[in-house]
């Protein structure tokens, strides 16, 4: 209804050919405005190389570096005040103070907007500069003020002079985050995440609940380390490294919008600092060759093994974790990638590019019957382990009131693959602090106290049928 789709003013349940996605300027161009219209009418072959949306806005960069937006649109209010006001745009229009220069990365937020942008015509090397525009009501445009902006500014810490570039950037509702690296030549490979704008839930990740006016370092993420993706939620913010690190910070201990995440006691709340998040099940704490993390407003999805594997956790409404289950899960589960069902076979089958040799011998065949039964059977396993370690964790949650974590395997279990069940509960009794035994005697004595209500209520049953049969017989 806000333009968001760039083709009408309706809700469409399918996809929509944005026809006119070339034809589109804005009144009172100028000169140099109207000679880029020219040419990018004029040039058929313009293709769109990155698409970002958020909030009622979408946004596009073109292979020449053009950005253009649809929807609600950040302008100026039509009483000459200077003042923001959002403009419903149903057909995307190009954002003219780029001119000349060439946009590389976007993100927006609810009413925000951020780019990275070649301090020159093309980009070369370490010479994005950022620009924000739009709301700012809670400081997201790290500009040092509220005041809301009509037009592009550049936060001026992240110039051409600072010894940091900026390569990633990120947008929550109404928060920020941007990755930096150090200018080239640099011994090490390292980077730093800075964040600002809404602080209430913990999002922005400086140990407190306070918002950012400008851009501030994640202080408590380990250097040296170099963050290859970042993202946001709604209310938090997820990174993770080169070497298959994984932290997130905010909303309901870093896992967005879940009020129904189990975490009670001193483990419960939003996390103002950085959580490491453990990776592949319990034996292998991180995520090997990661690619991306990208967030919900209430989930978190990883990709890493090069893109051959996908995690996921937070809100599982919808089966939006897609590990074949609907309910939540708080620590990295499976995604059930590639489908197994016929229907994704016989697509690949269907693809041109698919040459089958008919003169291949039969024994390749064979092999290949083998590889597939082989795959298949190793996606059974691997759902079963992902239920198993999901149930130990709700198990976990539930006695001790925070997630399954690798520290939490108990060490005979570790070293020798036997569990002496008596002699670790001893051992978990006799380190406990007085918090988490009287968490535990809560637990016990709820537990105890439902066990006994249902054996009562099943001996009310058990008297009740035998006292209907004999009272029919006497009538």
């Amino acid at each position: 209804m806000d333009g968001q789709l760039g083709v009408h003013g309706e809700n469409s349940l399918e996809p929509q050919l944005m026809e006119q996605f070339v034809e589109s300027g804005s009144p009172g161009q100028s000169k140099a405005e109207l000679e880029l219209d020219s040419v990018i009418r004029s040039k058929t072959s313009l293709k769109v190389s990155a698409v970002k949306a958020g909030g009622m806005t979408s946004l596009a960069i073109d292979d020449r570096g053009a950005l253009w937006m649809w929807g609600n649109c950040p302008q100026e209010n039509s009483n000459g005040d200077g003042s923001l006001m959002f403009v419903s745009s149903f057909s995307p229009i190009p954002v003219w103070d780029f001119h000349g220069h060439t946009v590389v990365k976007v993100a927006c937020g609810n009413e925000h907007v951020v780019a990275l942008v070649s301090a020159g015509e093309k980009h070369e090397g370490d010479d994005l500069v950022c620009y924000t525009w739009g709301g700012n009501g809670h400081g997201q445009l790290g500009l040092g003020d509220t005041e809301n902006r009509v037009r592009p500014e550049m936060i001026g810490m992240f110039n051409q002079e600072f010894q940091w570039t900026v390569y990633e950037v990120a947008c929550g509702a109404f928060h920020t985050a941007l990755l930096t690296r150090k200018k080239r030549p640099s011994d090490t490979l390292e980077s730093m995440c800075w964040t600002f704008g809404l602080g209430d839930r913990g999002q922005l990740g400086h140990g407190t609940t306070q918002s950012a006016l400008v851009p501030e370092p994640v202080k408590e993420l380990p250097q040296p380390v170099y963050l290859v993706s970042v993202d946001c939620g709604l209310f938090h913010t997820s990174v993770v490294s080169s070497a298959g690190d994984v932290w997130s910070w905010g909303m309901e201990k870093g896992l967005g919008l879940c009020p129904d995440a189990s975490f009670t006691g001193t483990d419960s709340g939003d996390a103002i600092s950085p959580l490491r998040i453990s990776g592949d099940g319990v034996h292998a704490p991180k995520f090997n060759d990661p690619v991306q993390v990208s967030c919900g407003a209430a989930h978190t999805v990883l990709v890493a093994h090069d893109g051959c594997k996908l995690w996921s956790w937070g809100r599982g409404r919808s089966g939006v974790l897609g590990n074949g289950k609907t309910v939540d899960c708080f620590t990295p589960s499976i995604v059930l990638w590639p489908p197994q069902n016929e229907d994704f076979k016989q697509e690949e089958l269907n693809q041109p590019d698919k040459i089958v040799d008919k003169e291949g011998s039969d024994g390749d065949s064979e092999m290949e019957k083998k590889l597939s039964l082989a795959m298949e059977e190793m996606k059974l396993l691997q759902s079963k382990l992902s239920t198993m370690e999901r149930y130990a964790s709700i198990l976990h949650g539930s006695i001790f009131g925070k997630p399954f974590e690798e520290q939490d395997i108990p060490s005979s279990l570790q070293n020798s693959g036997t569990f002496d069940i008596a002699r670790e509960w001893e051992n978990m009794l006799e380190s406990a602090d007085r918090s988490k035994l009287v968490r535990l005697e809560m637990f016990y004595r709820n537990m105890l106290a439902g066990v006994k209500d249902k054996m009562m209520k099943k001996r009310i049953q058990e008297i009740i049928k035998e006292y209907l049969p004999s009272s029919t017989q006497g009538k």
